[in-house]
């Protein structure tokens, strides 16, 4: 044996005799601390037990016999099976979870979208996106969505407008404060917007709605550029009735009112008043009804041929093609408050 072979055996014997004292010192240390306690109970965390267990686990059954003073080797051991059992136990019960999710969702989603579907129908659906469901489990679905079966089960409006708003049109007044010479005056203008193109027309403004100019909205309707639509919705407001009425049916146009405070039933007009109010009336103070006028005017054109629609896939309505070169020039409309960006030809 060499003088380095002798040496690294002499380091190697004293360390491992170091550990050997340092271990016994700790479980000598164990048994003191635990006498002091008095022979209580010890109460540990489940992070107490997640660490020792750990630790038995490097050691073996074997050494535990002579380390541990605790709690006995096989319950250390246990924890452990425990531990790793609990952390499956867990990803499968997340994972199922996460499915059962997802199942609830499309089934409530397909009830709402197909109304006349019933149970089977739905577990058809199911089974074609990879989901065996059984059809009590989809009636259990329902019902804790409040959902009734097939025919208590009515149509939507978003369903119905839909199905239909290439021939329907809806029909609707805002309100606006106008500054004039007699003080602050209420006015009414009236609109009526397609539902598939979102096309715009402004029937007429005005401080005094009567039976005149309810009348001239009347025919306005009849000769609006939206030959295709037979359906005209409007809410039950007052004013739509009496000459209205009569001009409205004798130019084969069928009007249907929506429930009592139900503005979603009426949806896309809303939404119009909604952009005009405010991205434009709720930014200026209208000074006069040709200032007011002139607004609405320059905003609609701004509508029609500079803005965004997100319910037609964030295009414009009517406006020019998208030029990929040329300096890039802003387009302002009512001093800058509406904004389009283009490109130069």
């Amino acid at each position: 044996m060499s003088a380095l072979q002798m040496w690294l055996a002499v380091l190697i014997g004293w360390w491992d005799r170091q550990e050997r004292e340092a271990l016994a010192y700790l479980i000598e240390e164990n048994r003191v601390l635990r006498a002091q306690l008095g022979g209580r109970r010890l109460r540990l965390t489940d992070d107490d037990r997640r660490r020792l267990a750990v630790r038995a686990f490097r050691l073996g059954r074997r050494a535990l016999r002579h380390v541990a003073t605790i709690v006995t080797p096989d319950t250390l051991l246990r924890w452990h099976r425990q531990l790793v059992a609990r952390k499956w136990t867990y990803a499968r019960r997340s994972q199922r979870r996460g499915v059962l999710a997802e199942i609830r969702r499309l089934v409530v989603r397909m009830v709402a979208d197909n109304p006349t579907w019933g149970y089977t129908r739905i577990q058809g659906a199911m089974k074609n996106v990879g989901h065996r469901v059984g059809r009590s489990t989809i009636a259990r679905i329902l019902k804790a969505h409040g959902l009734p079966p097939v025919p208590g089960r009515p149509t939507s409006w978003q369903t119905f407008l839909r199905a239909h708003k290439d021939a329907i049109a809806g029909a609707d007044f805002f309100t606006t404060q106008v500054w004039t010479w007699r003080g602050l005056v209420t006015v009414d203008t009236v609109f009526v917007i397609h539902l598939a193109s979102r096309r715009v027309q402004i029937l007429g403004s005005t401080p005094f709605p009567d039976e005149a100019f309810m009348r001239q909205v009347g025919r306005s309707l009849t000769m609006a550029d939206m030959d295709t639509c037979r359906v005209l919705i409007r809410d039950r407001d007052a004013k739509w009735r009496g000459p209205v009425r009569e001009i409205l049916q004798n130019a084969g146009i069928r009007v249907v009112q929506t429930p009592y405070r139900a503005p979603n039933a009426n949806a896309y007009a809303e939404r119009f008043v909604r952009s005009i109010k405010e991205e434009c009336l709720d930014r200026i103070i209208p000074l006069g009804e040709r200032h007011f006028r002139r607004a609405v005017h320059e905003f609609v054109q701004h509508y029609h041929l500079e803005r965004n629609h997100q319910g037609l896939g964030n295009v414009l309505i009517d406006g020019a093609p998208a030029r990929s070169v040329g300096a890039i020039r802003r387009r302002s409309r009512l001093g800058g408050l509406l904004n389009y960006y283009e490109r130069a030809a």
